[in-house]
């Protein structure tokens, strides 16, 4: 059997009562969710500094096993979404542990020469508030909208792959896309541009 069929499975089981297949589907999805934590990481330069993949991952999982333990997914699609949501908050909780008041980020010099001298850096504290503000701001979208924004964005799939997934049409999703960026820009998500 492929993946999503396990998948689909085990999340019938888990939704049945069989608390093992929590584990599983962490195990099912561990390759794949990888793939996810690494690219959203990239979008936290200074998190990247102190952790790795990995360490989201880790943690992404246990927020993950977790969540399975109160909610149930009913698809493979909302499955994912509950994961990408996991890893979010862990990339935010660890950008705010790293770079509050006593965050390891916030009392570590990085300036290798004269301050004076130094170039602007599009990942400086200014850049990383941006950031967590985005991903807060994606976090509190309509469902339909953070679907889109989570396989667009966040997964990297194109138009065409993410309405299949979705299983709505092109012009649909175009929509979706549409409403979620100017959802976003309306918040002032950070100042970042999605186009």
């Amino acid at each position: 059997m492929g993946l999503t069929t396990d998948l689909q499975n085990e999340l019938r089981l888990l939704s049945g009562g069989r608390t093992e297949s929590r584990q599983t589907i962490v195990e099912l999805c561990c390759q794949r969710l990888r793939i996810m934590a690494r690219r959203m990481l990239k979008s936290y330069g200074h998190v990247k500094r102190w952790s790795d993949t990995d360490d989201v991952l880790q943690a992404s999982l246990l927020r993950l096993h977790r969540a399975l333990a109160s909610v149930q997914p009913e698809s493979v699609r909302k499955f994912y979404g509950l994961a990408a949501t996991q890893i979010r908050r862990e990339l935010i909780d660890l950008a705010r542990s790293q770079y509050g008041p006593q965050g390891i980020g916030t009392k570590h010099d990085s300036d290798g020469g004269n301050a004076s001298e130094r170039c602007e850096d599009p990942f400086e504290p200014e850049s990383l508030t941006a950031w967590t503000e985005f991903h807060e701001a994606v976090e509190a979208l309509p469902d339909t909208e953070k679907e889109v924004v989570s396989l667009l964005w966040y997964d990297g799939l194109n138009q065409s792959d993410a309405a299949r997934v979705l299983g709505v049409s092109l012009a649909t999703l175009k929509r979706r896309w549409v409403s979620a960026r100017l959802l976003l820009k309306d918040q002032n998500s950070g100042g970042l541009d999605l186009d």
